[in-house]
């Protein structure tokens, strides 16, 4: 496996044939355009490809930043040898769009700071273990990308918890209070205190 400037193949064969695309992954996180497009210049250039890039915008907030992105990207990738086009895909995974998007030949071009899933595999892993296609790897051109979830789904789980841990504390209560005797009552007493610790500590971590 030969490394192309810092551009690294991460799949464990190469087609020698040229690919008909670089389909370009670009994530809504502001990027060093100027190291980015050289190096996907670079990489067009030795497999006399066209390149597509390709954003993926989960909030609307960002899609003007993200679009102003693949804009400045493409104007500085584009010569008279090279073809680019760029479009942006919305409220799908990386995954379900590079499905949508990918033809025979086509090779995909990553980040190293991108991931996906709930686990936070490498998006470039999470494509060729699924698709078993040909990813690049192209290193240190994006800020560290923290995962940031829906603001809906956060206070869904922040609620569904605290729900569930009223849930099970009401039920072993009940069992306490058909019991009889101190131990009982001073179990009972106990267990109100843990509930609330236990709701506290569950709603800090959503803060």
């Amino acid at each position: 496996m030969k490394p192309i400037d810092v551009i690294q193949p991460s799949a464990s064969s190469l087609n020698n044939q040229p690919a008909r695309r670089l389909i370009v992954l670009v994530p809504e996180t502001n990027a060093d355009s100027a190291t980015v497009a050289r190096k996907v210049w670079e990489l067009a250039n030795a497999l006399e490809s066209r390149v597509q890039f390709l954003g993926l915008s989960r909030d609307a907030a960002n899609e003007s930043t993200l679009r102003r992105q693949l804009v400045t990207l493409s104007a500085m990738v584009r010569d008279e040898n090279i073809q680019v086009d760029s479009k942006i895909e919305s409220g799908m995974t990386w995954l379900s769009v590079v499905k949508a998007e990918f033809r025979e030949g086509d090779m995909i071009v990553c980040f190293e700071e991108q991931r996906s899933g709930i686990t936070r595999r490498p998006l470039s892993q999470l494509l060729e273990t699924n698709l078993s296609v040909t990813v690049y790897v192209i290193n240190g051109t994006f800020p560290r990308m923290e995962y940031s979830r829906p603001r809906w789904l956060t206070n869904l789980i922040a609620w569904g918890g605290s729900l569930g841990i009223i849930a099970a504390f009401f039920w072993l209560q009940i069992k306490l209070g058909a019991s009889s005797g101190t131990l009982a009552d001073a179990l009972l007493y106990i267990s109100l205190f843990i509930e609330a610790g236990s709701i506290w500590a569950w709603n800090i971590l959503f803060e």
